[in-house]
């Protein structure tokens, strides 16, 4: 039987979580009805990224004769900016989105498209980026955010009723974009569009059946972009290395990259081996430790405990983002909340995934953590939205 928005009130009730008629009307202030759990999960993350990042760089820095807190600090103007971005998005009724969404698509498919262009920087292999003097802005990152709130539109502006057309124009939301993401070429963006679809869709009561034929569907593109070359061969080889790592039989590429990562993780073994004394971040054996590797950092640092820490802000951050999706006042909300859950979800089981070597190397970034401002801003303009729909619950 076809689940409708009802139910999720009732859903909430049964749990025992608070509903809009929980309490008295009399509470009209959106800021009292702030979330802090939210809050302190972020920035608890936010705190243990700088910290992270800075152990990752400052020995190579050094070498170099810079400051050995430059890539921190940039990290740290990027979380301030974060933070402000943050509070601007809780000030206004995230309601009005709703009826904004095609402005919303539309500034996201411009951007995307801009970056293609020579306004463009490539680097990595990838032309994703926009290049202002020392600092970077990844357009995807935003696209990320934007994509949420314009599917939640589409799915969360209809009847009681799943129809075809709101599968198709949420189908086409996330194709339009992912043709675009494809080009740069972002393997790992893409990922997560495909994962926040079909988060979205359960949450929107999509039919069982539909979204097992999606499941074909996309598992046969997949195979079909190995088949067409669609793929770079970079990308190529970081699913052959995972597939069959043996083939890398010089100990190179990117079998090495997880042997290194995995040597770190390991080497931590439950309290670390102190922070800024971890021998394989200093010696810059991990790749990239600074970004897509950057969980080896804490795992080698500060051990099995520091992972777990990370962990927990992220399940309770992830608690709260579900307990949102089911307490939100409209389906709106509900499908804001449950697209952000579902986007952090997916990127921080793949990021640490990779680094303890269960999962590809995609260069999915660790929210919250990994060094990259576009990353960081847009994780918390995400959770800025998260705190919005919970202050204007009863509103």
């Amino acid at each position: 039987m076809q689940e409708s928005w009802g139910s999720w009130s009732d859903r909430a009730s049964r749990v025992g979580w608070e509903t809009a008629t929980d309490r008295p009307l009399a509470w009209r202030s959106p800021w009292r009805h702030l979330d802090p759990l939210v809050v302190l999960a972020a920035c608890g993350l936010a705190v243990l990224g700088l910290a992270a990042v800075y152990s990752a760089t400052f020995s190579s820095l050094r070498e170099q004769g810079l400051p050995e807190s430059l890539v921190m600090r940039r990290q740290l103007l990027s979380l301030t900016l974060g933070v402000a971005g943050m509070v601007a998005v809780t000030l206004v009724d995230y309601r009005r989105l709703q009826a904004y969404a095609a402005v919303v698509l539309g500034a996201v498919v411009l951007a995307l498209g801009a970056v293609l262009t020579p306004l463009g920087s490539a680097a990595n292999g990838a032309q994703s980026w926009f290049s202002l003097g020392a600092y970077q802005v990844q357009p995807s990152e935003f696209a990320k955010v934007g994509v949420i709130v314009t599917l939640a539109a589409v799915l969360g502006g209809r009847s009681e009723r799943f129809e075809r057309r709101h599968l198709l124009l949420a189908l086409g939301v996330v194709g339009l974009v992912s043709a675009e993401i494809l080009r740069q070429p972002d393997f790992g963006s893409f990922m997560v569009f495909v994962a926040v679809l079909f988060g979205m869709l359960l949450v929107g009561g999509i039919r069982l059946r539909w979204l097992l034929v999606l499941a074909l569907v996309g598992s046969l593109g997949v195979v079909g972009m190995f088949r067409l070359n669609l793929l770079k061969e970079y990308q190529k080889e970081r699913l052959t290395a995972f597939v069959n790592p043996g083939a890398d039989a010089g100990g190179r590429g990117y079998t090495y990259n997880y042997r290194q990562a995995l040597i770190a993780i390991g080497s931590g073994g439950v309290t670390g081996k102190g922070y800024l004394r971890g021998t394989q971040t200093n010696l810059q054996y991990v790749p990239e430790q600074r970004t897509d590797f950057i969980f080896t950092v804490i795992g080698e640092e500060l051990g099995f405990a520091g992972a777990a820490v990370l962990l927990l802000l992220f399940a309770v951050l992830l608690w709260r983002g579900l307990r949102i999706a089911v307490i939100a006042r409209d389906p709106f909300g509900s499908l804001v909340a449950a697209g952000i859950v579902t986007m952090f979800a997916f990127q921080a089981f793949v990021n640490v995934g990779m680094t303890i070597g269960i999962m590809p190397i995609t260069g999915i970034p660790l929210p919250f953590v990994s060094y990259g401002g576009s990353s960081l801003i847009s994780s918390l303009l995400a959770v800025g939205l998260l705190l919005n729909i919970h202050m204007r619950r009863y509103l």
